[in-house]
This record gives structure tokens, C-alpha cells and sequence, in this order.
């Protein structure tokens, strides 16, 4: 890749951590771009590089605040008048995803809005991670490479030596997910079965499988008050498991996440850098993902097959 001279890889302000450690996985140097801020709080971005013919990659997650993708947005946009080659948005968080349907009577779809607006503004390619749900791929109508943090997570998951490792779902709607951890690593399942009485508040929680004298990996896509895992863990040691753990692919943790983590029977709480973590949580432990990342790019560059480097779907 060093030797190849089409494509270049630009960062937004929030995922410049993300982008720099891609660059030098690929071996090519981080593009130069300026985000300009007004007093009244509007920005413009700014190539400070010609990037007529290339082949763009704008590494930018769109984790609140909306500042983020605006700036994506932004980027996206500059690119296209200044008559970029493509452009593939590298969004390792993709934010609103939790707004995939209308799940009570006149709310919007977040979900489907930011896909139309990155659309419009001109990308040719969008390149994810563990979307919240599988299907919000075809709100887009350009390619969608949709990676998996499991390609990173397992690995690790099997590092660890547990004797009696067993997975776990923190809720139904995560049994998929658990259900192909359990299978590729060949030990049970149990899963967690939660009512809310509003969003981000558990009222009730119950097990679905026994995990005495277990230790148990729980697995989900995203931990924002950590008010789920955190439930899910201390009830599953007071049914007997000899430990748990947690990974998710995305640290959102607002909010009281940390204190409740801390708090928390969980032994750890691994992440990806899909968003990058700022709390003092020592539990937390991150995983980078920017091999996974910079890996896609040099396929795609080479029209090579992706799906290859997936452990599990």
C-alpha cells in the first residue's frame, strides 16, 4: 500500500485517534484537513491537499454530540467539489442506529435519515462495524461493508483460558450475536430476558439457563449507561457463576456507565475504538480495531474479497 499513490485517508476532529493508528498499519501518511470553528459554533472543512482523482477514505464515527456527523457530512461534501476520484466513509460507529424502525406511533427513523444524508452528500461506499441491526444495510443504495468487532473479540475471548467459559445475551434482541460467539467457541449459552419501564431504565430482569460454577463472557453492540450489562452481571453472580465479563463493540458509556461498572460485579468491560473511551472506569479495557479497518481498505483498493477475515457473521 505504501506504493499506492490513488488513495489517501483523511480524519474528522473525533476519530483522528482511530485514522492515524489505520495510516500507519497501511503505511501511508494521515491526509492534511483543517476544521475551521466560527464563534456562533458553525465549522468548515478544509482539504489542505489536492485530492482531484483520488480515492478518498474519511475516517469519521458519528457518536454524539451531532457535531460529528455534521463534520462528516462536511468532509463528505468538500470531497465531492474538489472532484475527488470516490469516497468511502469509514464510520466505525455508525450513531442513531438504535433508531432502525418505528417501534411506538409518530417517532422518526434516525437510522434511515442519516443514511439518506450521507448519500446525498455524495459518498460512493460506507464502511461499518456491528450495526445495531443487520438489515439497516439496505438503507443505503451504495456499497455497505459491514465489518464485525467479533473478527477482534474472539480472539481475545479464547485468550483468556477460561475452563468453564459460557456466553451470555444482556437481552433478547442480542441472542443472535450470543448465539454465534457460543457456537464458534464451542460452549453454552444462557441468555437474560429484561422489560423496560423507559428507555435506558431496566425494570425487571431474569435468566434464561443455569450458570453455576460458569465463567461467563457477556456480549453485546453498545454500552451507554451500562444500566443493562451491569444488572445482567450482578444477577448472573448471585446465581452461582464463578465470574463475568463483559465486551460490546461500542463505548458509548454516559452518563452514571462508569460508577456502575465500577460498581459492578464485572471483572472487566472490554471495548473496541470504534468511539474512543474518556472515562477513568479501570475495569475498561479497549481492543483496537484499526488492523480490521486499514485491512478492509487495502481489499477494497485491491477489489479482494472481505468476507475472508470474517470469524463469524
Amino acid at each position: 500500500m505504501m506504493n499506492n499513490n490513488s488513495f489517501m485517508v483523511f480524519s474528522g476532529t473525533a476519530s483522528r485517534y482511530l485514522a492515524e493508528k489505520i495510516c500507519e498499519e497501511l503505511g501511508c501518511p494521515l491526509g492534511d484537513l483543517t476544521v475551521t470553528k466560527f464563534a456562533d459554533g458553525e465549522f468548515e472543512v478544509c482539504y489542505e491537499e489536492s485530492i482531484r482523482g483520488r480515492d478518498v477514505f474519511l475516517v469519521q464515527s458519528t457518536f454524539p454530540n451531532s457535531d460529528n456527523l455534521m463534520e462528516l457530512l462536511l468532509m463528505i461534501d468538500a470531497a465531492k467539489r474538489a472532484s475527488a476520484r470516490s469516497i468511502c466513509a469509514v464510520v466505525p460507529y455508525f450513531g442513531w442506529a438504535r433508531q432502525d424502525r418505528k417501534s411506538k406511533p409518530r417517532v422518526s427513523i434516525g437510522a434511515k435519515l442519516v443514511a439518506d444524508l450521507l448519500s446525498v452528500a455524495g459518498i460512493d461506499r460506507l464502511m461499518t462495524m456491528d450495526l445495531h441491526a443487520d438489515q439497516e444495510q439496505g438503507f443505503f443504495d451504495v456499497p455497505v461493508d459491514h465489518l464485525y468487532a467479533s473478527t477482534v473479540m474472539l480472539p481475545y475471548i479464547k485468550s483468556l483460558n477460561l475452563k468453564n467459559l459460557c456466553i451470555a445475551s444482556p437481552d433478547v434482541g442480542g441472542s443472535k450475536r450470543a448465539a454465534s460467539y457460543a457456537k464458534y467457541l464451542d460452549c453454552p449459552m444462557v441468555m437474560c430476558n429484561k422489560s423496560r419501564k423507559k428507555a435506558n431504565e431496566v425494570a425487571d430482569m431474569q435468566i434464561i439457563g443455569d450458570v453455576e460454577g460458569l465463567d461467563v463472557v457477556l456480549v453485546d453492540d453498545i454500552v451507554d449507561t451500562a444500566g443493562t450489562i451491569t444488572k445482567a452481571a450482578d444477577l448472573i453472580m448471585s446465581r452461582g457463576a464463578n465470574s463475568v465479563r463483559a465486551i460490546a463493540s461500542h463505548c458509548i458509556m454516559s452518563g452514571p456507565a462508569d460508577d456502575r461498572v465500577e460498581a459492578s460485579a464485572l471483572k472487566e468491560m472490554v471495548f473496541t475504538d470504534s468511539i474512543p473511551y474518556r472515562g477513568k472506569c479501570d475495569k475498561v479495557k479497549e481492543l483496537s480495531v484499526s488492523s480490521m479497518l486499514a485491512e478492509t481498505i487495502r481489499r477494497v483498493m485491491e477489489n479482494e474479497s472481505i468476507s475472508s477475515q470474517y470469524l463469524i457473521k
